[in-house]
């Protein structure tokens, strides 16, 4: 079986595909669930991004954070959850922060009654230890500075590593701070992902592309994450004028929450798509977790189903 051993080798040109990641936020007391995949395993988050045509879910499981306060560590809902994701290629799970700037209502919501709930980030490398062994598709955590200050950046980085995670999303952290973050990312083996935004300079762009490791973060629109009615048509421009400067996948993020989106945003050349908030939204409305669970692995196939 081939183990991938960076993200870059998974979603480069290789693969004919552009992938979907799965974004698992604030996962609260067990509420994730163990991960069975046909997918080979992977040593990074660059390996999960090929081509257009399969997908790159950045998928925010807010389960309990959404209602389902019934769950715990021993339910069906723990196991099964993600195994009904057959479709994504990859995982960002979302450490849940009392202030989470880059995120908007959706999910900010989530991750206050996540934490309530008593998420914290013992809970939730707890729970990593049950599933990476049984996960065939890289993992990226997608998380605030302070939660990593906290505990101190070494401590942070190897202990992520030593859980099996593969790269870090960490959006409050402008370039020129990255430097330490970036050292120990390297020292422990873990792929820094940077954002770009549509306001960011054509040169400051260059560097941050230049800096970033794993896979570039492509931001869609001006603001906090969330649901939007359409793409703006200069991501299209965006993406070409990455692409122009590196060899490294670009997933698109932000906004992202219909097949149309996908589908167009594809057609434009992205390697990877990020689909977070309307999956929150979707789980956090559901009657129960046996609804949200197939009513989840509906809309992750027709995001699938949307690409060439």
């Amino acid at each position: 079986m081939i183990k991938f051993k960076t993200i870059s080798q998974y979603l480069g040109p290789e693969h004919n595909s552009v992938k979907i990641t799965i974004l698992l936020c604030s996962v609260s007391n067990g509420c994730c669930s163990e991960i069975n995949s046909s997918l080979p395993p992977t040593e990074s988050t660059r390996d999960s991004f090929p081509r257009p045509s399969q997908t790159h879910y950045r998928f925010n499981q807010k389960v309990r954070a959404n209602g389902f306060s019934h769950c715990n560590p021993k339910s069906w809902h723990r196991r099964n959850i993600l195994q009904s994701q057959k479709t994504r290629e990859s995982i960002e799970l979302g450490v849940p922060y009392s202030d989470p700037l880059a995120d908007g209502p959706v999910i900010q919501a989530a991750a206050t009654r996540s934490l309530a709930r008593g998420t914290n980030f013992e809970a939730i490398t707890s729970m990593l230890k049950e599933v990476v062994p049984l996960v065939s598709c890289p993992i990226a955590l997608f998380t605030y500075y302070n939660p990593i200050l906290k505990r101190g950046i070494g401590k942070f980085m190897s202990t992520v590593k030593d859980i099996g995670v593969h790269g870090l999303v960490v959006p409050d952290v402008p370039l020129e701070e990255t430097g330490v973050l970036r050292k120990e990312a390297v020292k422990n083996k873990l792929e820094l992902v940077l954002l770009t935004t549509p306001t960011t300079p054509t040169e400051r762009m260059k560097a941050i592309v230049e800096a970033a490791d794993g896979f570039v973060y492509l931001v869609s629109s001006v603001g906090v994450t969330g649901a939007r009615a359409s793409i703006s048509d200069r991501v299209q421009t965006l993406l070409r004028d990455i692409k122009e400067s590196t060899t490294k996948p670009v997933a698109v993020g932000f906004g992202i929450s219909k097949p149309e989106h996908v589908k167009q945003v594809a057609a434009w050349g992205a390697d990877g798509v990020i689909v977070g908030s309307a999956m929150v939204k979707l789980l956090g409305e559901a009657k129960s977790p046996e609804e949200g669970l197939k009513e989840l692995e509906s809309f992750t196939k027709s995001l699938k189903a949307a690409l060439p």
